[in-house]
């Protein structure tokens, strides 16, 4: 009797469970979490100003949207969000621009985790052990129950995520509905009960371009179980959220307590308005807000690490990190997440420069793939679009694209303008940007033993493709199986 050969390991590929809901409740971190941080904004242009600016941002953040969703239907089973879809539209001209666009959305994205687990702790540390004095010191900072508590909320959104996709999502819906039920009341309430007046300034300054991050349904799309109706559909409720609960919410709260006491503390302002409205409620309304934030985290880690493995899976970053657990959840590029905000939060006194490489990655990443859309467009014209906008689009993204641009540059010279400090942080950003083309050139090099190309030939049709390129894709011609397609993996679901 002869003996049968083992079949080959398949490789895991994320699975079809979400709609537009739990995309929507995935992408929740924009709207709430920018909420929970309008005090900023109102502090330092005042509260008309501030929801001027938040309005034309949001609407902005919209009109890239509907692009977006073009993009991703464009390429249904690419993971990694819309450095993805850049690195699709430049690979033909110069292939290291999507791995700088993919580690700026990258680091966009991953270095939140800190920044969001620092205000927790501080929050709680200041509401429920005001008292607590004790410090240990690590080598670089002393640091007390506020890092530690940072910490605990950044190990407990990895361990949401790394297990699957579905304790992440209910998550965020059970924590979503009593954040989503507070901050109708914060809104609503001022109106009803009277105790709104009119205390709104104008003032000048620099706002962060949160409300963009709304692009983040995009990134779930291979997972989504309709990709044509439910990828639009999470990225436009997203949107439109955003647009109510950053524009409203600016006026709704300052007409409470005025802007002298939301400039004086930017978060705990919440607990006035909320007590002069429901009575005292200082401890719930400090656990809502950090509640907030921590949907903003889990948001940051699924997104985060799908980035990471889509860029692996390009041939973009180190191999290893094109791989998924038998949950299907990229959780190496997690756990890398996880290890880097944990130093961050511990080792790091002063984030500025880290934050100002966030920012400055995730912008570029949106005017790469914005103008991967319009080389997409003239490049292949024939290629399947599920969802196709019409031709006034491609002006819209040229204008979009320009005004990106003039951000960037401003931002990029004026460091200590948009308070990230001088030449050092803007060094330290730069530095990190600069890592993703050390990390393309050793993929390339040492780990495919590959010539270092600059420029690659793409497929203007599906049908150039091959037929596990057109598989991983999402693009394969009826009546193939996936079976004819299969390349030899081994055991964890790397290419052999």
């Amino acid at each position: 009797m002869t003996a049968q050969p083992a079949a080959a390991p398949q490789r895991r590929e994320f699975t079809k469970r979400l709609n537009w809901v739990d995309g929507l409740s995935l992408g929740l971190s924009i709207p709430v979490g920018g909420f929970a941080l309008i005090g900023y904004s109102i502090g330092i242009l005042g509260a008309w100003t501030a929801m001027l600016l938040w309005g034309i941002t949001c609407v902005i953040a919209i009109a890239q949207n509907f692009i977006f969703a073009e993009l991703a239907a464009m390429f249904p089973n690419k993971p990694g969000g819309i450095a993805l879809y850049a690195h699709e539209g430049w690979r033909r001209y110069f292939t290291p621009i999507g791995a700088v666009a993919a580690v700026g959305y990258w680091a966009g994205w991953s270095f939140g985790l800190a920044v969001y687990g620092l205000i927790i702790g501080q929050l709680l540390a200041a509401q429920f052990f005001p008292h607590s004095a004790w410090t240990v010191f690590d080598g670089t900072q002393h640091i007390g129950i506020a890092v530690f508590l940072a910490g605990a909320a950044i190990v407990a959104v990895w361990a949401l995520n790394v297990f699957g996709i579905r304790p992440a999502v209910t998550a965020n819906k059970l924590i979503g509905v009593v954040v989503l039920v507070t901050i109708a009341i914060l809104l609503a309430g001022p109106f009803v009960t009277g105790h709104w007046h009119d205390r709104l300034t104008w003032g000048l300054g620099v706002m962060c371009w949160t409300a963009y991050g709304t692009e983040i349904a995009a990134t779930f799309s291979p997972e989504y179980r309709d990709q044509r109706r439910d990828t639009p559909r999470a990225l436009l409720s997203g949107g439109l959220l955003t647009l109510a609960f950053l524009v409203l919410g600016p006026l709704a709260t300052t007409g409470v307590v005025g802007e002298k006491e939301i400039t004086a503390q930017p978060v705990g302002f919440f607990i006035p308005v909320f007590s002069s409205i429901i009575g005292p409620a200082a401890s719930v309304l400090t656990i809502v807000i950090c509640g907030a934030l921590f949907i903003n985290m889990t948001a940051a880690t699924a997104d985060a690490g799908r980035a990471l493995y889509g860029i692996a899976r390009d041939g973009m970053i180190v191999r290893q990190l094109f791989h998924l657990n038998k949950q299907h959840m990229p959780a190496r590029a997690m756990t890398l997440d996880l290890v880097v905000n944990l130093c961050l939060v511990f080792f790091v006194a002063n984030t500025l420069g880290i934050l100002f490489a966030s920012n400055l990655g995730y912008m570029i990443a949106i005017v790469f793939a914005l103008t991967g859309f319009l080389l997409l467009r003239r490049d292949r014209p024939a290629w399947p679009r599920p969802i196709k906008l019409g031709r006034a689009w491609l002006a819209v993204a040229a204008g979009l694209i320009i005004f990106n641009l003039v951000l960037i540059v401003v931002g990029a010279l004026n460091p200590a303008t948009a308070g990230y400090g001088g030449t050092t942080d803007q060094l330290v950003g730069l530095a990190i940007l600069a890592i993703a083309l050390v990390m393309f050139v050793f993929r390339r090099l040492v780990q495919d033993r590959a010539p270092l190309r600059f420029r690659e030939v793409t497929p203007r049709l599906p049908e150039e493709l091959s037929a596990d390129q057109a598989f991983m894709e999402g693009v394969a011609p009826p009546g193939m199986t996936r079976a004819d397609a299969e390349t030899p993996v081994s055991a964890d679901g790397m290419p052999s």
